[in-house]
């Protein structure tokens, strides 16, 4: 199972988040970095050093509709100033016109999340103006039911997230991303590993999680699910997860 470390960006910083309540998010402070917080190049680097082959990075200005972080996540994907070009971007794709920019900026892999989405057609248009670039189908979820946050619309039954997840596939997405708000930062273990069990076996297409990992011992509790690759932030800012435990028994 592969680690994907995590880059939230607001404000031109890099961002501790926390289940979720994005208006109280501060400069993450790291093990990584302990001198520079909020530095989103600074930790892209390090990063890149622990081995990281990928990192995730949620333009958290541009999921909730202001202006897009372009020329930072350009900075970022320059591997003189950041990590490099391996990057999977939520920029808050909703419609097929903003994937030229992202792409351009130097997004490698799109995400397009329930939150940000209208419906199941921009998602094939999103797919289709990706062209050969994979696009991610991210369910967003908060405390294990789907949300989007856009509508306040919640959906109540887990088998409602199964239909979702069988939706994007059906969309041409690449992989699904399982990721709780309300876990994220919160250092309380992995949710919905149920769910992710259940995506594997009826959808098929890798699946990812994100939030609440502390510890190689939840990452081998993922894999055995079936997980692909999990996102981890605070685990990583903490020190709990180190460059020795970025390949994880079960994870080849």
């Amino acid at each position: 199972m592969e680690l994907i470390p995590v880059l939230d960006l607001q404000h031109g910083r890099a961002v501790h988040a926390r289940r979720g309540a994005r208006e109280q998010y501060q400069p993450v402070s790291s093990v990584l970095l302990p001198e520079r917080p909020g530095d989103a190049l600074g930790l892209a680097g390090a990063y890149r050093e622990l081995g990281a082959r990928r990192c995730y990075i949620a333009d958290l200005d541009a999921i909730q509709g202001r202006p897009p972080q372009y020329d930072l996540i350009r900075a970022i994907a320059d591997p003189g100033q950041g990590f490099g070009p391996d990057l999977l971007v939520d920029a808050g794709l909703a419609d097929p016109a903003q994937v030229a920019p992202v792409l351009a900026a130097g997004a490698r892999t799109l995400v397009a999340g329930l939150e940000t989405l209208p419906d199941f057609s921009a998602l094939a248009e999103i797919v289709a103006a990706a062209g050969a670039h994979p696009v991610l189908f991210s369910l967003d979820l908060l405390l294990g039911k789907p949300v989007r946050r856009l509508t306040g619309r919640i959906a109540t039954q887990e088998a409602v997230s199964l239909e979702l997840g069988a939706r994007a596939a059906d969309a041409g997405v690449r992989g699904l991303l399982v990721l709780d708000l309300a876990t994220v930062g919160s250092e309380a273990g992995p949710r919905n590993v149920d769910l992710i069990d259940g995506l594997k076996r009826m959808i098929g297409l890798p699946v990812y999680t994100g939030g609440g990992v502390r510890s190689a011992e939840d990452l081998r509790a993922l894999a055995e699910v079936g997980c692909d690759a999990a996102l981890v932030g605070t685990a990583l800012h903490a020190g709990r997860i180190r460059r020795s435990e970025f390949t994880v028994p079960g994870s080849e």
